[in-house]
């Protein structure tokens, strides 16, 4: 081990720039014991994150290898990094390896295939001599390398920062993987993105409302539990407010990781660690979601820990003159279940319906925000206006443990004229209709009126006649 930790040390010292990243085919043509090899290279910098090696018919994987090179000429330094699949042939004959693209530090590298033929097996060429210095540095092939699965000290959880909830209230459950500090197992994300998306179809209850944390980087962060440290790898958060009161139960979900073997006696540049798959599986957890009290509205109001913060543009103001009120809710809960706040309706003071608007946040196991609802109103009678007994809106407080209403605390002083019968004056239709109260109510023939009727005849036929000789001169 002492050869490897110099090597690291030495390499991280140099001062590599301009990754380039390749796909690298083998041979197109092996002998039947021979390996065939697909590699992934990198020049000036490390291979980080890899997707799957492609699967070859008539061929099965033996897992992959790795190498670096670093050369200094000039002054001036170059390093190549590689991992590579091997695969073995099952029996002779010409084989067809498909194009396939592989992922490789987020870049996406494609091959266009190829055509491999296997012969025969090929017989090994041995030296006659012996080179003092195969042993240090791993040449020597007649004994091939010997490797060792150290037990790892890792696992994946689900975890939620609430065991019981009403409904409504909301609970961050947490999904990550958890690498203890004394583990020495090397271990690494694998095909992330595709697992996650299986994962989440299986653990997302469709009986809540869901705020995504959206993780976009994965980072680890320390965390004791129990007393022991570890580095914590969130891969999913999210707040769930369930929707009735059937319990939540998210199930075992499994994590593929990429676990290496540590080669028994690593070598300065020879193959020093063998791939393979392992699959850690998170425990079942249930979280318990029980009703609200008795309430008129308790299959309505929203659950949280809510408070008030209102704005007007004018206390003072005449009869007839608008302004405007914003009744905003802030806190933590579900901000987009928010629901408009109860306006009780007045012949004195007309109010419009409010335009809406909402700010979420969603930091560390919190999710708080805003609902702002913009109103709109004119008074229509001098007088003293409480808003508080025109808006308030009701909640289930969680630190009370009860229900609870936001009211306003704004009072308008309107002086003026009264403006409450202009909406009937405006509505007035006018002297024809005063005609009413002096009119006979009596029935008339209309042979009683022979002058009027003559008059509309001939009214009619002019305008028919006028009607004619437009559209004869537009058509003309």
């Amino acid at each position: 081990m002492k050869y490897t930790t110099v090597t690291f040390l030495f390499f991280a010292s140099l001062l590599v720039k301009g990754q380039d990243l390749s796909i690298q085919l083998g041979s197109s043509t092996i002998g039947q014991n021979q390996a065939y090899t697909i590699s992934i290279v990198s020049k000036n910098g490390n291979i980080k994150s890899y997707d799957k090696f492609p699967a070859i018919e008539g061929f099965r994987k033996l897992g992959t290898s790795s190498s670096s090179q670093t050369n200094i000429v000039n002054g001036r330094v170059s390093s190549t990094h590689s991992i590579i699949m091997n695969y073995s042939a099952s029996s002779k004959g010409t084989f067809t390896l498909p194009p396939f693209e592989i992922n490789v530090n987020g870049y996406l590298l494609k091959s266009l295939g190829a055509t491999i033929t296997v012969k025969e097996a090929v017989q090994q060429q041995h030296n006659n001599y012996s080179d003092p210095f195969d042993s240090f540095f791993g040449r020597r092939r007649s004994a091939p390398a010997e490797f060792v699965d150290i037990k790892e000290d890792a696992f994946f959880a689900l975890s939620t920062d609430k065991k019981e909830v009403y409904v409504g209230e909301g609970f961050t459950t947490t999904l990550a993987f958890y690498v203890a500090e004394a583990n020495r197992a090397p271990l690494q994300f694998y095909d992330l993105g595709r697992q996650l998306g299986e994962i989440l179809k299986m653990v997302k209850p469709a009986s809540c409302w869901e705020e995504n944390f959206s993780i976009e980087q994965i980072n680890g962060q320390r965390v004791t539990i129990n007393g022991k440290n570890y580095t914590q790898y969130k891969v999913y958060q999210g707040a769930f407010y369930p929707l009735n009161n059937e319990d939540i139960v998210f199930p075992s979900v499994g994590l593929e990781m990429i676990k290496y073997k540590v080669a028994k006696n690593p070598s300065f540049f020879g193959q020093n660690r063998q791939e393979s798959l392992k699959k850690f599986r998170s425990k079942t957890v249930t979280v318990k979601v029980k009703d609200l009290p008795p309430h008129p509205f308790k299959d309505k109001v929203a659950v949280g820990n809510f408070k008030l913060r209102e704005k007007i543009d004018k206390t003072e103001l005449n009869t007839g003159e608008s302004f405007n009120y914003d009744f905003n809710i802030y806190g933590e809960g579900n901000i987009a279940g928010i629901t408009v706040p109860t306006i009780s309706e007045s012949e004195n003071l007309e109010l419009y319906p409010p335009n809406t608007s909402q700010q979420i946040n969603r930091s560390g196991n919190r999710v708080t925000g805003t609902k702002a609802f913009d109103y709109y109103g004119i008074p229509k009678e001098p007088g003293t206006y409480k808003l508080g007994d025109h808006f308030q809106w009701i909640f289930f407080n969680l630190r009370k443990d009860n229900y609870d209403t936001l009211k306003s605390n704004v009072v308008l002083t309107v002086t003026g004229e009264s403006r409450k019968n202009e909406s009937i004056i405006s509505n007035d239709l006018g002297s024809f209709y005063d005609l009413i109260e002096v009119e006979s109510n009596e029935f008339m023939y209309q042979n009683d009126w022979p002058i009027l009727r003559i008059a509309m005849n001939v009214f009619i036929l002019l305008v028919i006649s006028f009607s004619a000789f437009l559209i004869y001169k537009l058509r003309g």
